[in-house]
């Protein structure tokens, strides 16, 4: 199929669910939200990750985490060549796996969580040092999936740092 640049601009629903890809890298819709898709993409991650971690333990956990990574550089490759843009905004499967992973780390605490997903948020936005590097490195769907795997990490160190800050600041 020919991909229009109507299409590109603006995905619909026809878009939506012409292909499972796009159902999936595409946040079963919410990457169809005009404004923030990713910060929706990433809120996906929360009650996807609170009905897995009921369900699996730590190993099996991991092993999903790393097979939604896997499937996703497939699932949002393909997405990104229908959509002939590469990482279009609307492909938003990135953001919810590297927060799942977040969150496997992350204190199941509300606030921990929170602050994990406003640094996550803020590391995939403004993309600094290695995350950027990594982003204009790699090309395809191990791009779009490995920036934001570079986010988690970089949340990561930072939710590490504050977890030992909070005892001496007394929090």
């Amino acid at each position: 199929m020919t991909i229009s640049a109507k299409f590109i601009a603006r995905p619909n629903l026809r878009f939506l669910f012409e292909h499972p890809t796009h159902f999936i890298s595409m946040g079963f819709g919410l990457g169809l939200i005009p404004m923030a898709p990713g910060t929706f993409g990433t809120l996906l991650a929360l009650p996807l990750y609170w009905v897995l971690q009921h369900r699996l333990d730590s190993a099996q956990m991991l092993v999903t985490l790393a097979c939604m990574f896997a499937a996703g550089v497939w699932i949002c490759g393909k997405t990104g060549r229908d959509f002939g843009v590469e990482d279009h905004k609307a492909i938003v499967w990135d953001e919810t796996a590297a927060f799942m992973l977040v969150l496997f780390f992350t204190p199941d605490s509300p606030i921990w969580q929170a602050f994990a997903f406003l640094l996550f948020r803020l590391f995939d936005i403004f993309k600094p040092g290695p995350i950027r590097y990594l982003e204009k490195r790699y090309y395809g769907g191990f791009g779009v999936m490995v920036d934001d795997l570079a986010a988690a990490f970089c949340t990561l160190l930072c939710l590490a740092l504050a977890s030992k800050l909070v005892p001496i600041l007394g929090l």
